[in-house]
């Protein structure tokens, strides 16, 4: 995918990654599934998000968390990331590392011909993200190979 304002310059990965980040940073705020952030946003926005992701990276994360929420009305939910059994876990991963994980399953799974906008919606939408973001399990610290088998086979 090319970046929509400046035609000669390519989406990065690093561009996806940022991207990944702010929505697992506004889903947990507003206790939210990250589809919910996804969908809302929606398709023409996620475009400009990402041709200006290398800018707004160097923003104040806090900062770009009240923009998203402000422009397209994300409203509060009731799904908690951190409501886990202290048995199974002891620390929760963060919004880096999902991003991470996030990125890394858009990338292995691209369709060909895909913009890696459409790969962000069709994978935030796929129902392995309600596995991969149960942290008492362990499917989001799984090698990335192994995420984008259970994408394809459609579980662990």
């Amino acid at each position: 995918m090319t970046n929509i304002y400046f035609p000669d310059e390519e989406i990065s990965r690093n561009d996806i990654f940022f991207v990944c980040y702010m929505i697992e940073r506004v889903a947990r705020r507003l206790h939210q599934r990250n589809r919910y952030v996804v969908n809302q946003i929606g398709r023409k926005s996620l475009e400009h998000l990402v041709s200006v992701a290398n800018v707004l990276h160097a923003e104040n994360p806090l900062a770009v968390e009240k923009d998203w929420i402000e422009t397209y009305q994300l409203s509060e939910g009731t799904f908690h990331v951190d409501r886990v059994d202290p048995e199974l876990v002891t620390k929760i991963p963060g919004p880096l590392q999902m991003g991470k994980v996030y990125e890394r399953l858009i990338h292995d799974t691209k369709k060909p011909g895909e913009s890696e906008v459409d790969g962000i919606i069709r994978v935030y939408n796929h129902e392995i993200c309600d596995v991969i973001d149960n942290y008492n399990c362990s499917a989001y610290y799984e090698p990335s190979y192994v995420i984008a088998r259970a994408y394809y086979e459609g579980g662990f």
